[in-house]
């Protein structure tokens, strides 16, 4: 009985760790130069629970890879605001 409840036990405290990244497209209007998803790119990243963080200056646009039990969408969308690039999701039907 013990070792039923110590698999249980560590099933449960390991379930966080089975939520699969989640990921999110960003319009950033405000990106206007080349460097600008660079100035974008080391604010997200500095925000605990952001994994990975690729940009596309052409598009406007950064993709953001991020653990949504450490982090949330207005997070992040405070982290490019207060780099001076707010943001918005990106809508799914363009």
């Amino acid at each position: 009985m013990k070792r039923l409840a110590l698999i249980w036990s560590a099933l449960v405290l390991a379930g966080p760790a089975w939520t699969a990244p989640q990921t999110l497209t960003l319009s950033v209007p405000g990106m206007s130069c080349p460097t600008c998803p660079i100035t974008v790119k080391k604010a997200l990243m500095q925000v605990p629970g952001v994994i990975k963080v690729t940009s596309a200056f052409e598009r406007r646009e950064t993709t953001v890879v991020f653990d949504d039990a450490k982090v949330d969408l207005s997070t992040l969308t405070l982290a490019t605001r207060e780099a001076g690039f707010p943001s918005a999701p990106r809508s799914a039907d363009r």
